[in-house]
């Protein structure tokens, strides 16, 4: 294959970015860290990117480690990317950058799209904060579901998008404007359940019931 563009400068950051520093590589990383997807779907989830481009840059991200293309078993019979551990590996970086980029979002501009599970990369921090163990948590959306695997060994949480399955140990309903308050900081999950902000529905198991004031704080919903 040709030789992809390089910066050709003796330097780990430069490298970094001949890897993922092309318009759309980090943003198809996004997608894939929610678990594995169709062509189709990565297409779907990235509106404005053209399907020339999207191929373009799949096949650099297979050649570079990044990504890598499967078959899943009949019946579905059809193609999947999916992140390699080094794609993985690039949540710190997307995280750091949500971080950096929280301040600027505001109300959604009316030309932006919007998915519920690009909240799930800034809301990771506040909810590992709010787990006294490993557990996971089902976050839902009026823009839709995601949940993310939380309060592990150094920090190693992750989110896949839609409903989590079996039951999750915390289910949450907020809005997208509570949902970035608190992510920013604003307040914690467990301030955002007590002050009502936050519903919690159904049973909360024991990864969150402390960090939520031990159950005297939460009010569950219907499921």
């Amino acid at each position: 294959m040709p030789r992809r563009r390089s910066y050709d400068q003796f330097c780990a950051a430069t490298r970094a970015l001949d890897a993922v520093g092309d318009r759309w590589t980090l943003l198809i990383v996004r997608e894939l860290l929610a678990g594995p997807r169709r062509y189709t779907d990565l297409h779907a989830d990235l509106p404005g990117v053209s399907t020339d481009m999207l191929a373009s840059r799949l096949k650099d991200m297979e050649r570079d480690d990044l990504v890598t293309r499967r078959r899943l078993p009949p019946p579905a019979s059809a193609h999947v990317y999916e992140l390699t551990d080094r794609g993985r590996g690039l949540l710190p970086v997307l995280r750091a950058l949500a971080a950096w980029g929280l301040p600027a979002l505001e109300a959604p501009r009316p030309t932006d799209a919007v998915r519920a599970h690009w909240f799930a990369i800034p809301l990771l921090t506040a909810l590992d904060a709010a787990a006294t163990g490993p557990g996971v948590v089902e976050v839902r959306l009026d823009e839709g579901t995601f949940h993310a695997r939380v309060g592990g060994d150094g920090g190693a949480a992750e989110y896949a998008d839609g409903p989590a399955a079996p039951e999750p140990d915390l289910r949450l309903r907020m809005d997208a404007a509570t949902c970035l308050a608190v992510a920013r900081g604003a307040f914690s999950v467990a301030e955002g359940v007590a002050t009502g902000r936050v519903e919690v529905v159904g049973a909360v198991g024991d990864a969150f019931a402390a960090g939520l004031g031990g159950g005297s704080a939460v009010t569950s919903g219907a499921a």
